[in-house]
């Protein structure tokens, strides 16, 4: 199993979803969280003086699927979220070693 962790722009979050959903992934974790890369934060109108924001809003998805669907989830998420701009984000990926579905007591591939 593999722990896939998407950062986008937030407002590209419904086309990463209905494209997860295409791809057949079946939950998603979403959080909102705050971060820079090579950006290095935005400047930003507030009030009508500019200022320097260090962090830039984001949105974190996470999600777990088969080894098998690795490929084309990170792909349909990468296609979902890329507008060709800085700031698109990252995928992350992670191998998991356990899984537990706490209603049922099902575990790892039963799990998902």
């Amino acid at each position: 199993m593999k722990l896939i962790t998407a950062i986008i722009k937030p407002f590209k979050l419904e086309e990463v979803r209905e494209a997860l959903m295409q791809a057949g992934v079946q939950g998603m974790t979403v959080t909102e969280v705050r971060g820079f890369g090579r950006q290095q934060g935005q400047a930003e109108a507030y009030r009508g003086a500019e200022q320097n924001l260090n962090l830039v809003p984001k949105l974190e998805i996470e999600v777990v699927v088969d080894d098998d669907d690795m490929l084309r989830v990170t792909d349909a998420i990468a296609h979902a979220a890329h507008t060709g701009t800085v700031g698109d984000g990252k995928i992350f990926v992670a191998t998991i070693a356990n899984a537990v579905r706490i209603r049922t007591g099902e575990i790892d591939e039963l799990a998902l």
